[in-house]
């Protein structure tokens, strides 16, 4: 059971969670309700005892603190910080936790250079019509989404309830 929940949902919110970043530029607080409503009963199927669901609980307080200052200054949005937080509540305070931030770092990164570069071009990508989200020219963000899903996506085997969901299998 925990494999289905542990396995499917966090890889599935990421990935519609850029999907729609791509897109829209936005990502629906449902993505970020459905991580945390489900790493609930995931933490509980991994057979993890209060001490390592506090260890969770901290790590998502600690990457919002972190994210709600960034939101206040204007350098992140605020379904970004939202998805990071309700993502990292599914890493817990431990090494994987720091494995995915420099991942949705460096990610980061390179999206942004990515976008920078599309911009840069955007007369000649419209001039020969590819096809490319118009938003993505011309709001004046970066759909980090994107990188958080990345970066979750490269860390999430290190996570403790991947290693307790690749224990209990058979």
């Amino acid at each position: 059971m925990i494999a289905s929940v542990v396995f499917v949902v966090f890889p599935f919110c990421l990935a519609l969670a850029a999907i729609s970043d791509f897109f829209t530029m936005r990502i629906p607080n449902r993505i970020s309700a459905l991580l945390l409503a489900c790493f609930f009963p995931a933490v509980v199927l991994a057979g993890s005892d209060l001490e390592q669901i506090g260890l969770h609980l901290a790590a998502a307080a600690v990457v919002f603190s972190a994210c709600f200052c960034l939101f206040a200054a204007g350098v992140m949005g605020g379904g970004d910080a939202k998805l990071l937080t309700a993502s990292a509540i599914w890493f817990g305070f431990n090494a994987s936790l720091a494995a995915f931030l420099l991942f949705v770092a460096v990610f980061g990164g390179l999206l942004t250079l990515a976008v920078l570069l599309l911009r840069s071009q955007e007369n000649l990508i419209l001039a020969a019509r590819i096809p490319v989200p118009r938003l993505l020219l011309t709001a004046k963000k970066i759909p980090y989404g994107i990188a958080i899903a990345f970066g979750g996506f490269a860390a999430y085997p290190s996570s403790p309830l991947m290693q307790a969901a690749f224990a209990q299998l058979p």
